[in-house]
């Protein structure tokens, strides 16, 4: 058993206990992908049909169906799948973060179409909050919005009616929109502040599920272009530098795809509000941060002039995983806070040993 974020440009094996959903999704994905080719991807444009195929399939809510029995593991299968062939559509969005919340707040959302959710920054005045929600992923293409407004009382969530946008996108073209916030606090419900942040945690490790599957799209594509692209008479990837950087590639993904399956299996063992995941989400997240650079790098210089161009699919791979490492926490934020992790348990003579190790994190 390979485990739910096996692939890449490696086979997943029959044996793998995820394997028919890996197929599945990769199928779906792959579908979406081609009947998208050659068309405008600046500003990306919601899949609709993709979103309904899914949807159809029972993978738009797999998490927070009951009735599935699905839980992270399952999650991180469909997720990188679908980054790994450019999918634009809100999966980790709807059924992640904004469907759990809705949950544990007590708030109805619709059963059905895409869910996203307004992360803001805010304050109460008076009886109302105010505050501003930068970023928000697929606004536009929400049947509805969540807010998550972080203050120091709390943090408050309810359904957002006549949102206020201001459009934007990110380096791939996504939408993500400026969100201005100015509720009643009587429409909202309050919760405590350790709900915002597991629901950033639920993001960060999405996130590096998501940039996995397009640094694997990366290599697939490198891979492909150094066997077809000849030189000299021979293919690129008979030559030992394109063999050397190909491996050089090869072994940042992995040193990835080691700690985003460590914070995966937190997640299904303990849950994302656990010390472990806490723990292991930010070590993906630093790691996986720091593999997006030379696995980019050298996927571009393996293609020449040709990858950088936004009709290629390597931009989609690439632009998508450079914007992704910063969301929810940037690489750099998540180092500082494995350093405090350090220094509380430098006290300690075998406490230090445990947190490298990540062992009796819960104590």
């Amino acid at each position: 058993m390979r485990g739910p974020l096996a692939g890449g440009v490696f086979f997943v094996s029959a044996g793998d206990d995820d394997a028919e959903l890996h197929r599945l999704v990769d199928d779906i994905g792959r579908r979406a992908f081609d009947a998208r080719l050659g068309q405008e991807r600046r500003p990306e444009q919601f899949d609709a049909k993709l979103w309904h195929t899914l949807e159809e399939s029972g993978l738009t809510r797999l998490t927070t169906t009951p009735d599935l029995g699905a839980g992270a593991a399952e999650m991180a299968v469909v997720l990188r799948g679908l980054a790994r062939h450019a999918a634009a559509v809100p999966i980790a969005e709807t059924d992640l973060l904004a469907a759990w919340l809705a949950k544990e707040a007590d708030v109805a959302v619709p059963d059905s179409g895409p869910l996203t959710v307004a992360l803001a920054d805010a304050v109460i005045d008076g009886p109302r909050l105010v505050g501003v929600a930068p970023y928000v992923p697929w606004t536009r293409a929400a049947a509805a919005v969540l807010l998550a407004a972080e203050t120091d009382d709390g943090l408050y969530v309810g359904l957002l009616e006549d949102v206020h946008i201001d459009d934007g996108s990110n380096l791939a073209g996504e939408p993500r929109d400026r969100v201005s916030v100015d509720v009643t606090l009587g429409s909202l419900r309050r919760l405590d502040g350790f709900v915002g942040e597991e629901l950033r945690r639920r993001g960060a490790v999405a996130r590096c599920v998501q940039i996995l599957g397009a640094l694997d799209a990366a290599a697939e594509l490198s891979v492909a272009h150094t066997r077809e692209r000849a030189q000299f008479g021979r293919p690129l990837s008979q030559f030992q530098a394109v063999q050397h950087a190909l491996a050089a590639m090869a072994g940042e993904i992995e040193r990835a795809r080691a700690a985003t399956t460590l914070a995966v299996a937190a997640a299904v063992d303990h849950g994302f509000a656990a010390q472990q995941t806490d723990y292991a989400a930010a070590v993906a997240k630093v790691v996986v941060g720091r593999a997006v650079g030379p696995v980019t790098r050298i996927a571009h210089q393996l293609h020449g002039a040709i990858g950088t161009t936004a009709e290629h699919s390597l931009w989609l791979a690439t632009t998508r995983a450079q914007t992704w490492s910063t969301e929810f926490g940037c690489k750099a934020e998540y180092a500082r806070r494995l350093g405090r992790m350090a220094l509380e348990a430098a006290s300690g003579e075998q406490a230090l040993w445990d947190l490298v190790i990540g062992n009796r994190l819960g104590r």
